[in-house]
């Protein structure tokens, strides 16, 4: 599948959506949220991508989840690609990540952390899978254009930019939605919105990061208002029970109804 393509097949010429739980928690429940978003992004012409981490790195606590096993999890994922017939994306952390991973998803992705990580980035562009690199909290929005050249630059044309905010003091994050048209313009690539990474609230005392689910529909909205080629959304059927970044995810019986608004607003867009 060249992923590029399939981003932009909306009949609707609407936004594409990368959407799943924060880390795999298990097959059965990787399948139910696949097979619940599919069906409705296909209603609305919207290309759906099934997110999910098959282990989490970056966490605040030595005690904090981070995966049932990574061949498991990326098993998980594979599967869901097949069954559910959707393109799947994953984040990876080192360069021999790259490779390991590629064998299940069509998409890797760069956490935000890791955007500048040269032999990381060169990594995921020589495995052939599209890459979509994470806008650092710390970087100006023009400084990714760095990013995108050393994955092009290292046989990798299929590549994506994504928001998630900037840091904003210290337990906080800002998103300036002046940098979605600006990395369109300088990296000249499709830019995502990652809108409910963009609500955390991370270093929190307590060492589990907070958030601001109720506000995941002003983002997205305000994304679309501004151009943004595709969204990000973490959701899970019960995000007080997730085991990672709960706090700031959308509940799965919210997203029908948000993305039917969103897709509204993108038809009004479009008329201008």
């Amino acid at each position: 599948m060249i992923i590029s393509e399939y981003l932009k097949s909306s009949p609707n010429n609407n936004f594409f959506l990368l959407a799943g739980p924060c880390v795999i928690e298990g097959e059965q429940m990787a399948l139910d949220i696949a097979a619940q978003i599919a069906p409705l992004c296909s209603e609305l012409g919207i290309p759906y991508v099934f997110k999910g981490s098959y282990r989490k790195a970056n966490r605040s606590r030595l005690d904090s989840f981070t995966g049932i096993g990574d061949i498991e999890a990326l098993q998980i994922l594979g599967k869901v690609r097949s069954a559910v017939g959707v393109p799947v994306v994953t984040d990876i952390h080192q360069p021999e990540e790259a490779r390991m991973a590629a064998d299940f998803v069509d998409i890797l992705q760069i956490p935000a952390f890791l955007c500048r990580q040269t032999d990381l980035l060169i990594a995921a562009a020589k495995t052939g899978r599209a890459v979509n690199i994470k806008k650092g909290q710390f970087l100006a929005p023009g400084s990714m254009r760095f990013a995108v050249d050393k994955v092009r630059e290292s046989g990798c044309d299929e590549v994506m930019v994504t928001d998630r905010g900037t840091t904003f003091g210290y337990g906080d994050l800002v998103v300036d939605f002046r940098g979605i048209p600006e990395m369109q313009a300088e990296c000249k690539a499709p830019v995502i919105m990652d809108v409910t990474h963009s609500l955390q609230q991370p270093n929190t005392t307590g060492g589990v990061t907070g958030g601001r689910p109720d506000m995941i529909e002003t983002i997205a909205r305000a994304a679309i208002a501004v151009g943004a080629d595709g969204l990000f959304i973490e959701t899970h059927p019960e995000p007080a029970k997730a085991k990672s970044d709960g706090a700031n995810m959308l509940r799965l019986d919210l997203l029908p109804a948000l993305l039917k608004r969103l897709t509204e607003l993108r038809a009004t867009i479009n008329r201008f």
